[in-house]
């Protein structure tokens, strides 16, 4: 096949492709929102989409279905430009996808957050489907802790702390979108935010009362030692282990 991602195929292609025995299908799931001044809007969905991309390549027998670009970003609208879905407006969102592919003949179907704001609204969007749609599973890496804390230790083993690597546009955000778009990063903008321990407790803060509780200018960490080499290592493992449990989910 020339592409793996079903929005650039036609109908009969991909009708070909599932009969072949491509009936997994994955969904990155990003936004539109403010990721301080030096990172463009785009930098969940694009992260993300790149992400499954990866991950479909090294599953098999996998499509990769358009991204989800705009989440859960309620939070984030002090800062200009971002937007936002309403929780119930991105449950409906997903709910339609999901009805939509599963008449197809997918076997599976499989959505991949790259915001945190997604991570809770998804989980129990995706626990209702599997109960209203029989004829497909499922699946959902919705683990918002453990995708932080994974993408901190790849921080740490390059010589980074956890303040600077932060959880949002902090070093290890910045250092994927400098491998990933390094043109859309502003490189003379990079400075810190919120860099102190970032926990469950400055999560329920955020989500609560906003991003301004916390950062003036909408980051969390330090993206000052961010580098394109880092971001390019930090990548392929996030990919690595998010096809290792993409395969776990469909085996």
């Amino acid at each position: 096949m020339k592409t793996i991602r079903t929005e650039e195929m036609n109908w009969q292609d991909i009708q070909e492709a599932i009969q072949k025995g491509y009936k997994t299908l994955v969904v990155a799931v990003g936004s539109i929102e403010q990721h301080g001044p030096h990172l463009p809007t785009i930098t969940d969905t694009l992260i993300g989409d790149s992400l499954v991309n990866e991950i479909v390549k090294k599953i098999g027998n996998a499509l990769q279905g358009p991204t989800i670009r705009i989440g859960c970003s309620k939070h984030h609208l002090s800062f200009p430009g971002t937007i936002t879905l309403s929780t119930e407006t991105f449950k409906a969102v997903v709910t339609d996808y999901a009805e939509s592919v599963t008449k197809h003949g997918f076997e599976n179907l499989v959505f991949i957050p790259s915001h945190g704001g997604n991570f809770v609204a998804l989980e129990e969007v995706i626990n209702d489907l599997k109960k209203k749609l029989t004829d497909v599973e499922i699946f959902g890496y919705t683990d918002l802790y453990g995708f932080l804390d994974i993408l901190t230790s790849y921080s740490i083993e390059a010589g980074k702390t956890q303040e600077e690597a932060g959880a949002h546009a902090g070093e290890n955000e910045t250092s994927l979108m400098l491998a990933l778009a390094e043109e859309l990063v502003m490189k003379d903008r990079l400075i810190p935010g919120f860099i102190e321990k970032f926990t469950e407790k400055e999560v329920e803060i955020i989500f609560e009362k906003g991003m301004k509780a916390l950062t003036d200018n909408g980051v969390l960490g330090d993206p000052r030692r961010a580098s394109a080499k880092d971001g390019k290592i930090y990548f392929e493992k996030l990919a690595d282990f998010l096809a290792t449990e993409v395969s776990k989910m469909i085996n």
